[in-house]
């Protein structure tokens, strides 16, 4: 029996055809996936509501608010109506997003607000923060964390027993001139930093609630001097064990009745590193230095919002300037989104606020005095 003949063949599909079939079938899958990437919707910001509208909120963090990406301004807490309404107006919220302290517990029934930005006065920012976290939502601490360790501590118990995120407003860790000096911290370049040194101080010349103890729990260590602490232990990459210092005498005593006019301490790491500083209100400087064997960092202006300069010992330290308070709003933003802590959380602002308390001591007794772990 003769077999029957094969099919008729099918049209010949040469390679190079195959792969120009392929190469415009994927790239109108990568087409595709672009248009629905483009057709989704951004991430919506994260809302903040500042906590007091006095000269930092207004010329500092509302500006910055206006420049973040990851959050925006959604409300605000203030003893004036009448002030809220012209910050609702200016930053476009709704009224029902003002608070008046005493009503921070109806935070809660607003989705709009993710997080709450304490910038009262700093015997005020424990009170602030723990009603935030009573409302369910992630604090940001201006620096000092609070006035007192205790304060600190009952704070930062009241964030876990809430579950939120914190955070402290060291801004100057999001900073690229000092975050250089953290970088060669860890590498070690030129070393450890063994001598560590730095001045910060300025002429308050009106009276304000800085220059008094009730709401600011001490004077210029508490405002100026958080900043050298802050910068001695990211040199050091440590906080110091034991402290030594002293009150300096007051030229305006009738100014600067109830907290120090300036101070002067001495800190000891454990590595052996060593480091002076002093603040005042009745002076003006503003620099650090920290210094190795093979080489030293130098930063002056080192601790304002903008125009700061760095230089090693090989020479300047360029880098891009930036909006210091957009960038760490933004970074707390993200912690938030990506359900990872702060690098600057609550625990650094009870850290400092141990070592604070040491120098303050060690001022009034004359004696060395050993910090906290």
């Amino acid at each position: 029996m003769t077999p029957p003949p094969p099919p008729p063949a099918g049209p010949t599909v040469s390679r190079r055809h195959f792969l120009s079939r392929f190469s415009l079938g994927t790239a109108a899958l990568f087409a595709l996936r672009r248009s629905a990437a483009a057709a989704e919707p951004p991430a919506r910001k994260l809302g903040v509501a500042l906590v007091g509208l006095g000269n930092y909120s207004t010329h500092e963090l509302g500006p910055a608010l206006r420049l973040t990406q990851h959050c925006r301004l959604a409300g605000v807490v203030t003893g004036s109506a009448e002030k809220g309404r012209q910050w609702a107006r200016s930053y476009d919220f709704p009224e029902k997003s003002i608070y008046h302290y005493n009503t921070m517990a109806r935070l809660a029934d607003n989705p709009d607000i993710d997080i709450v930005y304490v910038v009262t006065p700093n015997a005020l920012h424990a009170e602030h923060a723990i009603a935030a976290a009573r409302a369910g939502k992630h604090v940001i601490s201006e620096k000092p964390f609070t006035a007192t360790v205790t304060q600190a501590e009952t704070a930062l118990a009241a964030f876990r027993a809430a579950g939120i995120r914190h955070s402290i407003g060291y801004r100057l860790h999001f900073d690229p001139l000092h975050e250089e000096l953290r970088r060669l911290a860890r590498t070690r370049e030129f070393g450890p930093f063994r001598q560590l040194a730095g001045e910060f101080a300025f002429v308050m010349g009106n009276p304000q609630w800085r220059a008094e103890h009730a709401l600011a729990g001490g004077g210029p260590l508490m405002d100026l001097g958080v900043y050298l602490i802050q910068e001695s232990c990211m040199a050091a990459g440590a906080a110091p064990v034991a402290v030594t210092a002293r009150e300096l005498p007051k030229r305006r005593p009738e100014f600067f009745r109830d907290v120090e006019e300036g101070i002067e301490w001495k800190m000891e790491f454990a590595d052996g590193a060593r480091g002076a500083c002093s603040t005042s209100y009745n002076d003006s400087h503003d620099h650090f230095r920290a210094e190795a064997k093979a080489g030293w960092y130098e930063v002056g202006p080192a601790f304002g919002y903008r125009g700061l300069k760095a230089a090693t010992s090989r020479g300047p330290v360029k880098a891009a300037p930036l909006n210091q308070q957009a960038a760490q709003m933004d970074d707390f933003a993200q912690c938030i989104r990506e359900n990872r802590p702060s690098r600057v959380p609550g625990e650094m602002g009870l850290r400092d606020m141990k070592i604070i308390e040491a120098i303050y001591q060690s001022a009034a007794t004359g004696r060395r005095v050993a910090v906290p772990a």
